[in-house]
């Protein structure tokens, strides 16, 4: 997989942070190529050793310009380099496709940048 050359780009924006004493919890909604506007929640468990990098569970929804709602889980890692954090996951579409996903959160700013790869396309 080349990853200086993503098949599709987005930008989102934090719209909810929420902290507990295990994990930290976001929303962000944005525009991604090929997915129109979508909104993700996503929640990160700290590793007890060393909160700099975990583990994330989250939902993905979008609503394309025809209507057609497209769904998907989210899994994967993190880490946290001061205030940025870079997040890795696969997502599995209920279209049938799937795709690595790259975010760059930069929690000050409340700017992320998305990266996509297709590693399957829809039915």
């Amino acid at each position: 997989m080349d990853l200086s050359n993503p098949d599709g780009r987005g930008s989102l924006k934090i719209t909810r942070m929420t902290i507990s004493e295990d994990s930290t919890s976001f929303d962000f909604e944005g525009r991604v190529e090929g997915y129109g506007s979508p909104f993700l929640t996503h929640e990160y468990f700290h590793n007890a050793q060393d909160r700099s990098r975990g583990k994330l569970i989250g939902e993905a929804r979008t609503f394309l310009e025809d209507g057609t709602l497209i769904s998907t889980p989210h899994m994967g890692t993190f880490r946290r380099e001061q205030s940025n954090v870079y997040v890795y996951f696969a997502d599995a579409c209920n279209n049938g496709a799937v795709n690595f996903v790259m975010l760059n959160v930069d929690i000050l700013t409340k700017e992320v940048d998305l990266k996509f790869w297709e590693i399957r396309s829809a039915d």
